[in-house]
């Protein structure tokens, strides 16, 4: 049986109106430490955005939220914060914000493929169940 490891995830949120404190998951942001591993996933659902706000400014959503992937991959295209160590730009994603876009609290566990949970959580929180 392959190591399990620990890690720390948080969701992506959009709350078009932050007043109402109405959102929808968008994505997951996973680190594990123990395998250098920083990864998001974020799939934005249009159609269930527009359902909570038709006004929001759907091509500012998409900018935003493009550049969480690139943040967890670090470098240069991530700016300033893509030259913290991986650990430090997890912190720094999952910050509380009163913004457009935020995350969930962070919720930790233990697995043994950090890849594997992120798809699994992309499954179970932020894609539309699929009726049978």
């Amino acid at each position: 049986m392959p190591d399990l490891c620990s890690y720390d995830y948080a969701m992506v949120r959009v709350v078009p109106r932050v007043e109402r404190e109405e959102f929808i998951n968008v994505g997951v942001i996973v680190s594990c430490v123990e395998r250098d591993f920083l990864d998001a996933r974020i799939e934005l659902d249009e159609a269930r955005l527009i359902a909570l706000d038709h006004t929001v400014d759907i091509t500012a959503v998409r900018n935003h939220l493009a550049s969480i992937p690139v943040i967890c991959r670090g470098g240069p295209q991530a700016g300033p914060i893509g030259r913290l160590k991986p650990r430090e730009r997890f912190h720094w994603l999952v910050a509380p914000r009163s913004t457009i876009i935020q995350t969930s609290r962070v919720h930790l566990g233990r697995c043994t493929d950090p890849a594997a949970l992120l798809e699994r959580l992309m499954q179970t929180m932020v894609r539309a169940v699929q009726s049978k």
